[in-house]
Parts: C-alpha cells; structure tokens; sequence
C-alpha cells in the first residue's frame, strides 16, 4: 500500500494509506483510548471516546473512523480532547448503576478503566436513570440493559462475525436500547449462545449465567460423587488469565487445583474427544457405503447445532447424530463409569470446564440424558473456574503438577487436536482413511484443513473415494457455505 506522512504530537510518522488515524497511531505505540473500537469490524464511531484534533477541522473527530491523509496533523492528548472524553465518560457514569463493588466485572470494566484513567473521582451530572429488568431467560447468558453503554459492539459481532443478528439497537436518543427483536426475552429469540456477545461487551450489560452456586452445593454434600471434565481450549486460556507466557502447559496444575476446589475425579475432555472420532468417522463411511444424507456436517459446537435448526432446518438430516465430546463423556461417566464403580447416576455430579457459553446451553437439552439424569450437570466458563479459584484460595501455579484419574484421563493425539481450528475435521478423516483402507495414511496431516481461513476447501482421496470437504470458521461463513455463496 502506499505509504503517507503524517504527524502525531509534533513527530512525524510513516503510515500506510487507508489506515484510520486510530489504526496508525496504534502501530506507531500511540494509545488512544476507545469504547466501542473492535478489530477487524466496522468503524462505527459510536462512543465519541477516542476523538483527536486534527489540523484544519473544526470539531473534534473520531480517530476509529476517520482515514488519514499525506501531512496531516495530529494531537492526541491536548486539554480539549482530555475534557471531552472526561465528559463522555462522566455522561455514561450518570445513567450507569452504582454497582461497581457487586458487580460480576468488577476490576475487568472497561468503563471503570476509563473513569480511573481519567481521574474522575465525583458525579457532576445527575438525571434520570434507567431501570430495566434483567434478562434471565436463557440457560447460557444473562442480559443486564441498565449496565449497557450502547456502544454496539455486541449488536455488531452477532451481526458482522457470526451473522446471527439476534440482538441490534431500538428507539432513540434517551430511550435507545440493545434488544432482542420485538423486545422478546433472549431465550425466545434466535440467539445460538455462542457467547461472543459476552466476550465483546465492556461492562457488565452481557454475562455468562453462573452455574458456581450448583457446583459447590454439589462439593459439599457427601452423598454426591463430583466429577469435572476440562476441555483442552481451557487450559490454554486459563494460562492467560493467570499471566503465564502463552504455550506454557498448566495442565498438570490445573488437575491438582482442582482436586484442591474439592472434585472428586479429575477427566480429560479429550477422551471423550476420542470416542467422537471414532463415531463420526464411522459414520461417514457409513452414510459413504449406505448412500445416507451427505454431506456429513460435524461439530462439536451446540451453537453450531442451533444455528442450523433455526435457520436451515431442512439440513438437520445432514448433521451428525454424535454427541459432543462434553456430552459423551457425561453419558459414559453415568452408564459405564457408574456401572465400574458401583455408583448411582443420581449421586453423579458431572461438572465441564468449557470455553463456550453454548456448553451450558447444550447441557440442559432434553435430549442430553436419560431416565430423568441429564449428562452434564453443570458448566462453567474458564472465568467462573477462576472465580472458584479466587474464593478457595487456591494459588495454581504454586501447586505441584497432578495427573488425570484413569481410565477416563487418557487420550490419543487425535483428541489433542480439536483445540484447534479444523481439527475435527483432521482427526475425522484420519480415522476414516483407516476405517476405508484398513491401514493409517502415509502422510497423516492434511495441512490444507487447517489455518484460520475463514472457509477452507479440499478433495481428499480415500482408496478409490474423492472426499470433498471443507472446513468453515465462524457462522457468517457457514450461512454462505450453506447458501452456496463461498
């Protein structure tokens, strides 16, 4: 692209043309702050919180929006942007709760960050403020409108990533709002629970709904055998949080904290992981040999699931009828398991640590159990399992490393590869060359599923079977896929 001058606080810099101001000062190590910016979205300069001056114009302009151009001059923290933004953020502080100390972000708010940045230490506005009901209807998110700052970062993910477009902005001025269509409860809606909503918001307006209270009513009784399930993407984003260089392994960690929290057994998800490949490459050669419904679509995401019944359901035949591995190892843990150690179903208590709101979701399905047990009893997020953490007094990485208990701790590296993007679809079709052949593939990776290209193609031959395949990250690109747009 080519490249322009341009000046931040006095100091010239090369920028790339088409780069907003916002984009440019970021690469250059300028922070300006914002609200309502995401990554790869498109601008909306909704929340007016990262304006800069800008030579030659007369108001204030939103850098997030606004593109650059050979020899402009920029200042980024002059008294008159400092005021303004100190203004919005005291604005927003006038018609949000006075909740900080009870609230589920305290200390992770984006707002309250903004308000300690810029010294705000008093109210200067007061007026009306807003009472809305909280919306606890779903199974997986709970939606708190009077913490919502409009700045529209969920309405536009659930817009522009996942292409779901279950919630969006209704009425105006004072009376603006994020709603679910025709102000319907979030359960009644076309909402998946996919959780990136929750991810994207600032403030405490979208959360997971906690399943904390169930889980350690369950510890602490004795009659109840409790036992946790991790999915592999958990350790990696657990290592995060708790400011580990990324890579680091804290499995080992993790089991013993666990077993410190109280669980009674300790599992690996990727067991279960395991059996998956299994049943869904035996099912595909299956559908191959028996001429049922193609093609196969596979997943291990219940968000993934819901987006088809709602919006394609004349392609429901074609999913896979294979529990998730969460779901399998919840049947085994409650039939087989039970049976090997001389236990009840009713006094199994199976609790997954799941990266995904729609695991909690998935776990209630009525379907997900039998003779009045439900699979899975409980799921909680990374971010509940370190609230767990914080309220025990547990310090993981000052524990030594634990091991998963037998047999339902032990995995193959097929499992292991789930955690990441195309994954499933690799481990599917390693199996099922064997299955078709009766012998592995001589070169076991298939590099061309992988990669996070949002939607990935490939022929594979099998024998003498051409598998055509493709692999799909993210729901706007499965609804193209679907729609014969990719």
């Amino acid at each position: 692209m080519s490249k322009v001058t341009v000046y931040f606080n006095g100091v010239s810099f090369e920028a790339e043309l088409g780069q907003t101001i916002l984009e440019a000062a970021m690469s250059h190590g300028i922070k300006i702050p914002t609200l309502c910016h995401m990554e790869k979205l498109v601008p909306s300069g909704a929340c007016r919180i990262c304006v800069v001056e800008v030579e030659g114009m007369r108001n204030l302009v939103p850098s997030c929006a606004y593109p650059i151009s050979e020899g402009m001059v920029i200042r980024t923290h002059t008294p008159r942007v400092r005021r303004a933004r100190k203004t919005i953020v005291e604005l927003l502080l006038a018609n949000h709760p006075d909740e900080c100390l009870y609230c589920l972000r305290n200390g992770d708010c984006e707002l309250q960050r903004l308000a300690q940045e810029f010294g705000i230490r008093e109210r200067r506005y007061e007026g009306i403020k807003h009472t809305y009901a909280i919306d606890s209807s779903s199974v997986a998110i709970e939606r708190d409108p009077n913490k919502c700052v409009l700045c529209g970062r969920c309405v536009r993910v659930c817009d522009e990533i996942q292409g779901v477009g279950a919630i969006d902005f209704v009425g105006r001025g004072f009376g603006s709002m994020v709603l679910p269509p025709f102000n319907t409860d979030l359960k009644d809606s076309d909402c998946v629970y996919c959780g990136q909503c929750v991810l994207a918001c600032p403030t405490g307006a979208l959360r997971e709904k906690s399943a904390l209270g169930n889980v350690w009513s369950a510890i602490l009784d004795p009659q109840k055998k409790v036992l946790v399930q991790i999915a592999p993407a958990v350790r990696v984003s657990l290592a995060e949080e708790l400011g580990v260089e990324p890579g680091t392994d804290i499995t080992g960690k993790l089991i013993s904290g666990l077993r410190r929290l109280g669980f009674d057994k300790v599992f690996d998800t990727n067991f279960a992981a395991d059996v998956t490949v299994m049943e869904e490459s035996s099912e595909l050669v299956e559908r191959i040999k028996n001429q049922g419904p193609l093609p196969l679509m596979s997943s291990c995401s219940p968000a993934w699931i819901k987006f088809v019944e709602h919006n394609y359901p004349e392609m429901i035949p074609n999913l896979s009828t294979c529990k998730s591995p969460q779901q399998m190892f919840g049947a085994i843990a409650k039939t087989y398991y039970a049976e090997k150690q001389g236990w009840h179903p009713r006094d199994i208590f199976v609790v997954s640590i799941m990266p995904c709101t729609a695991k909690k979701f998935e776990a209630t399905r009525k379907e997900m159990g039998r003779e009045g047990y439900h699979d899975v009893d409980a799921v909680l997020t990374t971010r509940e399992l370190l609230r767990m953490f914080s309220t025990a007094g547990v310090e993981v990485m000052r524990l030594a490393d634990g091991e998963f208990d037998h047999p339902l701790g032990e995995s193959t590296g097929a499992a292991v590869i789930f955690g990441t993007t195309g994954g499933v679809a690799e481990a599917a079709l390693r199996t099922a060359v064997y299955l078709i052949t009766g012998s592995d593939a001589e070169k076991p990776e298939f590099q061309m599923v992988r990669g996070y290209k949002g939607i990935k193609e490939a022929n594979i031959t099998i024998g003498d079977i051409t598998l055509k395949c493709a692999v799909v990250h993210g729901l706007s690109n499965a609804r193209k896929v679907l729609e014969g747009k990719s």
